[in-house]
């Protein structure tokens, strides 16, 4: 799988490595949580609303959401477009920065009082979506219980929510309520996008930041080029499709194409498969003459 249609799934995941990384370089990942009491109640540090999510506290939170966002986001994105999975992501990341907070002030009389940094919300969002959005592959069972190939990634994101209980949970939670309230009619959100604007204006210059977001290219010639060797070669190898005992006793080509006839109809009186096999053979490989085919299937 490739990031084929899902350059804005590229994007947060460069972005989330590149913040999360920066960060423990100059030691500002303490900046980087959301915490009601003392930052929010008492200092009222009201920017770490926003800035909770640019940049996970731990090397494995992030490897966990890249995981994921390979994965869950990639699948999305192209399900919803590049344009709607953009508004998607910006309308996530409010309502669960709304959401977060309100359940500090609701759960913080049990001992929730911290959120972990990283957009946990908005990949647990994502993941609502991809739930809703993309069919299951195929069904196995492990000890007599049946699952399907999303086990693995609700795998990885049982552990992402259960990172750095309770925070970690809320947070998980509110991103699944996001992507609810979003796929449901309770809010009409799902109509907002982008304007065009912001659009062009990430078309020229974060798409090149970005790079290529082609799949690799996937040759479909099962053979090399053919090689004239009426040609000067000069001290080039030659390559042939003779038969290797062919070529050891010195025999030319048409010697081989004489035998290889005598050899195919001996073969078919004796099989009644080998011409078969050869028609398919030369439909596969139409630039080799049929004799090589033959004395191929024949040497083999």
């Amino acid at each position: 799988m490739s990031f084929e249609h899902a350059s804005v799934t590229k994007g947060i995941m460069m972005a989330c490595a590149l913040t999360s990384i920066t960060a423990g370089v100059f030691d500002v990942k303490h900046y980087l949580h959301l915490q009601l009491v003392p930052h929010l109640s008492r200092h009222h540090q009201y920017w770490r609303l926003l800035t909770h999510h640019l940049a996970f506290s731990n090397s494995s939170d992030l490897l966990l959401a890249e995981l994921l966002l390979y994965g869950v986001g990639v699948n999305t994105e192209r399900q919803f477009g590049s344009v709607k999975f953009a508004s998607f992501t910006i309308v996530s990341g409010l309502a669960s920065t709304l959401l977060e907070f309100m359940a500090l002030l609701l759960l913080h009389r049990v001992g929730v009082n911290h959120i972990p940094g990283g957009p946990s919300a908005i990949v647990f969002s994502m993941l609502y979506q991809w739930y809703r959005l993309v069919p299951t592959a195929y069904h196995f069972k492990i000890f007599g219980m049946p699952l399907s190939n999303k086990a693995f990634t609700y795998v990885l994101a049982l552990q992402l929510a259960l990172g750095h209980i309770p925070g970690s949970l809320v947070s998980s939670c509110v991103g699944l309520l996001v992507g609810c309230i979003y796929r449901s009619e309770l809010i009409n959100i799902k109509t907002w996008r982008v304007s065009p604007t912001v659009i062009n204006l990430s078309s020229r210059f974060l798409l090149p930041l970005i790079g290529s977001t082609r799949p690799p290219r996937r040759f479909n010639r099962a053979r090399p080029e053919q090689v004239d060797t009426t040609t000067e070669l000069g001290d080039e190898e030659v390559i042939t499709t003779a038969p290797a005992s062919a070529q050891r006793n010195g025999r030319p080509s048409s010697d081989v194409a004489e035998g290889s006839s005598v050899v195919r109809e001996w073969v078919n009186e004796l099989t009644g498969r080998t011409e078969e096999a050869s028609d398919t053979l030369t439909s596969m490989f139409p630039d080799t003459s049929r004799d090589v085919i033959v004395a191929t299937l024949q040497q083999r």
